[in-house]
């Protein structure tokens, strides 16, 4: 979307029922009802398609950390039991996977956390705009009552005179929510020293090396306690 979802809800919501009534007043409510409306329901149509993308994300991620721990758990049987039948080699690949699995876990809880708190943030959107709906058809109902009213005790019809100054307002009313902002691009990435990223890979490795043999050696110095 070209413009943050939160920020084109929030002017939605701050704009005053009131003052737009009070602007479109004497010119042709109706269809400068009926547009305002159409733009609240469409934003409301967009933020339940956030909130789908939200939920389905969370279930997503949710499936995937549930996945990765009934792994963990796997492999760690496959290590004891590699090392019951003196297969080192084997021990120490199923704890490579588990260190693995591990990288992963903390940004499948992190994806989970956060898409939770962007599901609560849009239903209070759609509350929020569906209120407002609520809001802007109650006070032009009520500006038609008194209307009316005025037009029983004193039996004068309401103006109908459009000067600049209402066109202009009625203007800034029916196109209040549709001005977006751009997005800007994402940045570029510069170049790599090939040099310097085999030297990080290298320490990247020789640190998973020895992050390896010390599960290895706790397991080990666990079953030997139980032995």
């Amino acid at each position: 979307m070209t413009d943050t979802l939160s920020a084109r809800v929030g002017r939605i919501v701050a704009g005053s029922a009131h003052a737009l009534v009070d602007a479109i007043e004497g010119t042709m409510p109706d269809a400068v009802l009926q547009q305002t409306m159409r733009e609240i329901d469409k934003a409301i149509d967009d933020v339940r398609t956030e909130l789908g993308r939200a939920i389905a994300e969370k279930h997503l991620a949710g499936k995937r950390l549930a996945e990765q721990s009934s792994r963990h758990e796997e492999l760690t049987g496959h290590v004891v039991l590699a090392l019951e039948q003196a297969r080192e080699d084997l021990a120490r690949a199923a704890v490579e996977r588990q260190l693995d699995v591990e990288a992963q876990v903390p940004v499948l809880e992190a994806t989970v956390a956060e898409a939770g708190r962007r599901e609560t943030e849009l239903e209070g959107y759609v509350a929020a705009l569906t209120a407002k709906r609520r809001e802007m058809e109650d006070a032009y109902s009520a500006m038609r009552q008194t209307r009316a009213r005025a037009a029983d005790v004193a039996g004068a019809e309401s103006p109908t005179g459009e000067g600049p100054g209402v066109s202009r307002r009625v203007e800034k009313a029916t196109g209040a929510f549709d001005r977006m902002m751009s997005r800007e691009g994402a940045p570029a990435t510069g170049g790599v020293d090939r040099d310097v990223d085999s030297k990080v890979a290298a320490l990247d490795r020789l640190a998973r090396d020895h992050r390896i043999e010390e599960r290895l050696a706790a397991i080990k110095a666990r079953a030997a306690d139980k032995g």
